[in-house]
């Protein structure tokens, strides 16, 4: 059985980021990345608001994007 990774903020600290911000993080930044942002400093970091994020995953897994 494959163990999940736990993954933090790198900005932050917050603990155990979601699916969905880890997916988001490696969509936008590339999937070898090392360091995820939770998704209010990725927004903060992109200089976008939070909802258009949350809009971008939505929009992501409508595509069916296999991350989300």
């Amino acid at each position: 059985m494959k163990q999940i990774k736990r993954v933090d903020c790198f900005a932050c600290g917050k603990k155990q980021l979601t699916k969905d911000e880890v997916g988001l993080n490696k969509k936008m930044i590339g999937r070898e990345i090392k360091q995820f942002y939770c998704i209010d400093c990725f927004a903060e970091y992109l200089v976008v608001s939070t909802e258009a994020l949350l809009a971008k995953i939505e929009e992501f897994k409508e595509q069916g994007c296999n991350l989300f």
